[in-house]
């Protein structure tokens, strides 16, 4: 082979392996989130004018309000709090519960979950794509993780307040609650697809639907 064409051979494999390895990491310091931009990229766009503010927030400090159908709620400092965190690729969360308060089973497509018990103690679990199911109990000082993308859940059996604090390795991780995505879409998913799909009548589909429609 000719050099030229071995230079030519070397070239273009360099400008293939750019396009998969060059720059995986941010190429500026900061990128503080515009969340008022109207341009839609896979993120948000920089602002033009940081603050510290930008990279504070004091919203998990104290317990959230547990009076809901499921006794459990979710405070996300994620990116939409916190617009520092835009291109970090971190983000955390305070999960409280009512005395058999309950996360329903959910996941998070875009990150692994990490939780670190503040109080009480729970029952935590993630399924694998092999239906296999990994349970275990946890209590203060406690750590589990849940890895990206499996169906999990926790559960407080006791009879005291429970509370963590999760860890995700997205800015924003994204959360789809089983039942709440399958019941509650919009527009709605067929009956006759969730009928079959958990072996229960038409009229089963539209009670459960009842359930999560909007309170008048």
């Amino acid at each position: 082979m000719a050099v030229c064409c071995r230079v030519l051979v070397v070239m273009a494999v360099l400008m293939l392996s750019s396009r998969v390895f060059a720059d995986p990491d941010s190429l500026q310091d900061i990128c503080v989130a515009d969340l008022t931009s109207a341009v839609k990229v896979n993120g948000f766009p920089c602002k033009a004018n940081a603050t510290a503010d930008d990279f504070f927030f004091a919203g998990i400090a104290n317990p959230g309000a547990t009076n809901n159908s499921v006794g459990s709620l979710v405070t996300g400092a994620n990116v939409q709090k916190i617009p520092g965190l835009n291109t970090l690729g971190i983000s955390l969360a305070r999960i409280d519960y009512a005395p058999g308060g309950l996360n329903p089973p959910h996941t998070h497509p875009r990150a692994t979950e990490v939780v670190f018990v503040l109080e009480g103690e729970l029952d935590v679990g993630f399924i694998t794509t092999a239906n296999v199911l990994f349970f275990k109990s946890i209590k203060k000082g406690d750590v589990f993780a849940f890895p990206k993308g499996l169906v999990h859940f926790q559960k407080n059996n006791g009879e005291v307040p429970a509370a963590v604090i999760s860890a995700f390795n997205s800015q924003l991780a994204g959360t789809q609650s089983i039942a709440t995505t399958l019941f509650a879409a919009t527009p709605p998913v067929p009956d006759n697809v969730l009928s079959q799909a958990f072996m229960i009548g038409t009229d089963e589909v539209e009670k459960i639907k009842s359930n999560f429609a909007p309170k008048k």
